[in-house]
């Protein structure tokens, strides 16, 4: 009964290190900002709720939907594409509704690699990224991305260097955590990548409207004969405030969608058909709300970015994802993210993601998520400026005890 294979291969949940310690923290009476998980704080907008109230008062919404998702949220989701980004979407064949974008993306790498299969992620990345190659069984590779890389070069390189060849590259642009955007010529330079060494590609797009300074995000399908190599996934959860709703789509390619499709029809009967009916009224409806969200967000980046800058922790600030990724400062890093993070908490009442968590190469950072209020982000950078200004021989008996 002490072996669960699936299980063997999966480490220690980094952040629950950090987790434990914060709810610690709280329950001796300190009031812990919390700037770490990416759990939006506000609520989704009201016309999306009325939706979902109105629709499930009708008890012939309450039965088995359907596992691909219903026909007038497909629809509403090929209409959405085309506006967006003049994509065509066929709503029958290259498009399926998911139960968020971790369920449907770790489907898809089940259904598409075999045991020893090499995945490419990028490295730091979401954590659902690597690990849904390793619970199917696949062979992961990581690939250097963040501020100091460039990630195609290491991808070729790391294609060279791979042996057998990778099946699939899973990217992600806005990414999180490194919060790196890219242009729509990065894409088509996928494309063609993934077309000469034949591999899919999944693009995951959760924060594609989390753009700020004038940038506007690309959609991968926008590259000349991106359908022909890929997918990309996209969720409501941030965009419309719906994180817990767990709603998602996956567009592209055919084959890809109708094995997704197969493999779902076994495993689950789709989203509660009142949550689809009201992501039809997110996608059609008005768009000021995405608007209001993206605002809110970028007031909060630029609150975070001016307090750290201002007390010595200089930082660029991100153009996409709703967080800040900051590098360790100096006399700090040798502490490494975890035990940085831990330091955070118990001295500075701040609580944020340690890199590591995200993977090796990103030890040397934090993330900061933007879910706190400018008030509780100026007390979380009162913090902070208290740890900043600690001795040396200050920081020597802490890092003693």
């Amino acid at each position: 009964m002490n072996k669960f294979a699936r299980l063997d291969r999966l480490p220690p949940y980094v952040f629950s290190q950090v987790t434990e310690l914060k709810m610690q923290e709280r329950h001796a009476g300190k009031d812990i900002v919390d700037l770490g998980m990416g759990n939006p704080d506000m609520g989704t907008p009201e016309h999306i709720v009325e939706k979902l109230v109105e629709a499930a008062r009708k008890p012939h919404n309450h039965k088995y939907s359907a596992s691909m998702g219903i026909t007038k949220l497909r629809l509403a989701i090929a209409n959405w594409y085309k506006r967006r980004f003049d994509v065509d979407i066929n709503p029958d064949t290259e498009a399926i509704v998911t139960i968020g974008v971790k369920e449907g993306l770790s489907h898809l790498i089940l259904v598409t690699i075999r045991p020893g299969d090499v995945v490419f992620t990028p490295t730091p990345t979401y954590p659902i990224h690597p690990y849904s190659a390793i619970i199917a069984g696949g062979d992961v590779r990581g690939v250097p991305v963040g501020p100091e890389c460039n990630f195609f070069e290491n991808l070729m390189h790391a294609t060279k260097q791979t042996w057998p060849k990778p099946k699939v590259l899973i990217i992600s642009y806005p990414h999180n955590p490194t919060t790196e955007v890219v242009d729509l010529n990065f894409f088509q330079k996928i494309v063609d990548y993934a077309k000469a060494h034949d591999i899919l590609v999944i693009h995951d797009f959760a924060y594609a409207d989390l753009v700020y300074d004038g940038y506007t995000a690309p959609s991968f399908l926008q590259a000349k004969g991106a359908k022909d190599v890929g997918v990309e996934f996209f969720s409501l959860s941030k965009s419309y405030n719906m994180a817990g709703w767990r709603v998602g789509f996956c567009v592209g390619n055919k084959d890809a969608i109708a094995a997704l499709k197969r493999i779902k029809s076994y495993l689950d009967y789709g989203n509660f058909q009142p949550v689809q009916i009201a992501s039809i009224i997110a996608l059609n409806g008005p768009q000021d709300c995405v608007g209001d969200i993206r605002n809110l967000y970028c007031s909060r980046r630029d609150t975070l970015i001016a307090g750290l800058n201002r007390i010595g922790w200089h930082i660029t600030p991100p153009k996409g994802t709703m967080f800040v990724w900051a590098k360790i400062p100096e006399r700090f890093i040798h502490m490494g993210s975890v035990e940085f993070s831990k330091f955070l908490i118990k001295e500075a009442e701040v609580a944020v993601s340690p890199g590591l968590g995200f993977g090796e190469y990103g030890d040397e950072y934090v993330r900061f998520a933007l879910i706190e209020n400018k008030m509780r982000t100026n007390q979380a950078i009162r913090g902070i400026k208290k740890v900043m200004e600690k001795s040396e021989q200050e920081l020597k008996a802490y890092e003693k005890n």
